[in-house]
């Protein structure tokens, strides 16, 4: 498994010395990954763990050997955010750098640095806005030039949402205007990283928007169609028989995205983001639990005390894990046809997020993909053949229904 000859799939970056480099592996969702990958990348596939704790790596290696005996050769690779030089020479090894180490915004700049420079395939976990933004601003330009594909949000924000809506529009017919609405549920614990990305981004909404604005700058104008994600109003969504909520993640920004780069999403094309709340006493209580959770993560003293409660690197028990669950439903609509789909799985925040990241990076290192380059969406790198790899290892990606 960790064998076989230098030779990439496509003969990009050949001579590395490793396809895929998982970064961040001694994390809790960096050890699912590892496992994942320990399962699932085929025989030949060069790859390795890299970390700034030599101990925590070798506990971890052999972990993976009782899973894949294979494993006990594993690489290690020593790596630390502190040491850009660790992180340079890192990507220069690799084919594919995957990242779990979050917050993005504190932890994550130089290593999309050093990826861009090296003409290295990055993917990452990311659901905040101002690292994203600030990241094409810095080096979008250059991983073009390198050949560098930096791919974000290969885990639940936002890989079931934009390759769900991606799934969606191919269902429906070409050339014509298309509506897609996607409803959200979800019966799992938070992941610790999500929820502190989410505070620190709570509390830099001027910085937030001040990146955006930045990107709008850089970013080539769309001509001759449109593509846009509006935040949609709470209502009752009878197409799914909940309470619809405008969920304010980075996903419906992907989705939008990965609409202005491909034309199979036609001439203008809409998509909202909503949860989907069976209960009307939840439905009415959950803005204004957002709306204090914004106003407190204001406060440095109040957001550190809620980060001690759900730390990074923490998580579930793995029977909590086992009885956790999500489900995307879609529902598109144009040229006088109506879809339904589905996107669901287990638990959302780890053991899915961990399977969307490890097929990510070996999807990118293996498989034959659209020509691209820069910072691009999954949908954009990886579309059908990312699909295809999360169905064959247990996700779902139906269609419930046309009309």
């Amino acid at each position: 498994m960790t064998g076989g000859n230098n030779k990439s799939h496509d003969g990009r970056n050949s001579d590395r010395a490793y396809d895929i480099v998982l970064f961040g592996a001694t994390g809790f969702v960096g050890v699912l990954t590892a496992e994942h990958l320990a399962r699932h990348a085929p025989e030949g596939v060069r790859w390795a763990v890299a970390g700034r704790d030599p101990a925590k790596l070798k506990a971890l290696r052999e972990r993976l050997a009782a899973i894949d005996p294979a494993c006990a050769e594993l690489p290690l690779v020593h790596a630390d955010v502190a040491d850009p030089a660790s992180l340079r020479e890192m990507a220069a090894d690799a084919r594919v750098i995957a990242s779990t180490v979050g917050p993005y915004l504190t932890y994550g700049q130089e290593l999309v640095a050093a990826c861009a420079e090296a003409g290295t395939d990055y993917v990452d976990l990311t659901g905040e806005p101002e690292f994203v933004d600030l990241m094409y601003v810095r080096h979008d330009a250059r991983a073009r030039e390198t050949g560098a594909r930096l791919v974000h949000s290969c885990g639940f924000d936002s890989v079931p949402h934009d390759l769900g809506a991606y799934f969606t529009v191919k269902q429906l017919p070409e050339g014509v205007p298309l509506r897609v609405d996607g409803f959200v549920r979800v019966g799992a614990q938070f992941s610790g990283g999500t929820f502190a990305s989410a505070l620190g981004q709570f509390a830099r909404g001027r910085q937030m928007l001040a990146a955006a604005k930045e990107r709008k700058q850089h970013e080539p104008r769309l001509v001759g169609r449109t593509a846009y994600a509006p935040v949609g109003a709470p209502r009752y969504a009878g197409e799914v028989g909940a309470w619809a909520l405008p969920l304010p993640t980075i996903d419906p920004q992907v989705v939008q995205r990965s609409a202005r780069a491909i034309d199979r999403y036609g001439p203008d094309f809409r998509y909202r983001h909503y949860a989907a709340v069976k209960s009307l006493p939840v439905a009415l209580g959950g803005p204004i639990g957002l709306a204090g959770l914004l106003t407190v993560a204001q406060l440095s003293p109040v957001r550190r005390w809620l980060s001690d409660r759900l730390k990074p690197g923490d998580g579930p028990s793995e029977a909590r894990r086992a009885a956790s669950w999500f489900s995307v439903r879609f529902v598109g609509e144009g040229g006088g046809k109506r879809v339904f789909t589905e996107v669901s799985g287990g638990d959302p925040g780890y053991d899915e997020t961990a399977r969307m990241l490890g097929e990510s990076a070996l999807c990118l290192a293996l498989d034959e993909l659209p020509e691209t380059a820069g910072q691009v969406t999954p949908a954009v790198a990886m579309g059908d053949a990312l699909i295809e790899r999360l169905r064959a290892t247990g996700l779902s990606f139906r269609v419930a229904s046309v009309r």
